[in-house]
């Protein structure tokens, strides 16, 4: 296509020729627009937040506020998305490998602070799904920038081997209301006023359903069991995990006196595998190299030595998010580290 676009349908073409799109409808970002979107931010046009892997893309906040307005956001949820940025391109995150991994993980944004207030965010039920501007244009506005400026293009840069329906957008707010310790961000060392947003490299949610456990002790088990699956990148590369409690089961933990801390080390003793299962799935054998990142106490000649998810109980993270119901989630990483960054 050539010429000057003068409908939003022939820029419509236009983005899904050039692949600029998800595969769903944008806002066309005119200039009007992006300068709006800009002006919200409070920062310079040409400003550079970063380059972003693995093509090096400069992500100017023009450029970011370019994808934002493509992705549906309002310009008040600009700032946000700049954090978002600003936290996956530290370096601890690895944005580079989790861009290019044929595994499923993709950027997780969880927003904490009086900005998923003030912009209308869902905390509760149904979070992880539809029905919220905020949420679902934020977290697509992360994930169009990676793909524009990153050039993380599915069957080119992003091998992912199947992906998850989190590539299209995946974002929430922490559920600091019905939260019975401190917010996850003012665990992080952030001040509590501070709007804070954190992003994990992160497989699709795995519901942990348990309706008959009244202590925590019988709730953590099965979430222990459920956590420790041989398939999964963390027990082969360690990093780290997040635990998402539901409320009511959040209230039964906290109740019952627990911290946060005491859940951690709980699923850390517990959410493990024998060193025999994972030998019969070729997991240390064929892959010993990746072993070295595994705990130096682990006793590699025994088979019935107890390998961990997790290197240490501080990287499982733990947030409480979502309504109704004796469900939580628990999500597993791609390996490396989950970071956050403070809005702007």
């Amino acid at each position: 296509m050539s010429g000057t676009i003068s409908t939003d349908e022939q820029a419509l073409a236009l983005a899904h020729e050039a692949g600029w799109t998800d595969g769903l409808p944008i806002v066309p970002p005119t200039a009007e627009r992006v300068r709006a979107f800009v002006n919200a931010s409070g920062r310079s046009a040409l400003e550079l937040v970063g380059e972003i892997p693995p093509r090096g893309g400069r992500a100017t906040v023009e450029k970011l506020a370019a994808n934002a307005v493509m992705a549906g956001c309002l310009p008040e949820y600009f700032p946000v998305v700049i954090a978002a940025i600003d936290a996956l391109l530290l370096p601890r995150f690895n944005l580079a490998s989790v861009q290019c991994s044929t595994h499923i993980a993709t950027p997780l944004v969880v927003v904490n602070g009086p900005a998923a207030d003030e912009l209308g965010m869902n905390s509760g039920g149904n979070c992880f799904g539809q029905g919220n501007r905020a949420n679902a244009t934020i977290g697509r506005a992360v994930k169009l920038a990676l793909t524009n400026l990153g050039g993380a293009l599915p069957g080119d840069e992003d091998r992912a081997t199947f992906g998850h329906p989190g590539k299209f957008t995946y974002c929430i707010a922490e559920n600091e209301a019905e939260n019975p310790w401190e917010p996850y961000h003012v665990e992080r060392g952030f001040r509590a006023d501070q709007s804070v947003v954190t992003v994990h490299p992160a497989e699709a949610p795995h519901n942990l359903n348990n309706h008959g456990a009244d202590n925590p002790r019988d709730l953590l088990t099965t979430f222990a069991m459920s956590m420790a699956i041989p398939g999964c990148n963390n027990i082969h590369v360690m990093g780290d995990v997040l635990l998402v409690l539901g409320p009511e089961h959040a209230d039964i933990i906290a109740s019952a006196g627990w911290s946060k801390n005491d859940v951690r080390s709980y699923l850390y003793e517990l959410a493990r595998q024998p060193l025999g299962v994972l030998k019969l799935g070729g997991i240390h054998g064929r892959h010993a190299h990746r072993n070295t990142l595994w705990p130096r106490w682990i006793n590699r000649e025994d088979d019935n030595a107890l390998v961990p998810v997790v290197r240490r109980p501080e990287d499982i993270h733990i947030m409480v998010a979502g309504g109704a119901g004796r469900h939580s989630v628990y999500i597993p990483g791609w390996g490396s580290r989950i970071t956050s960054a403070a809005v702007r």
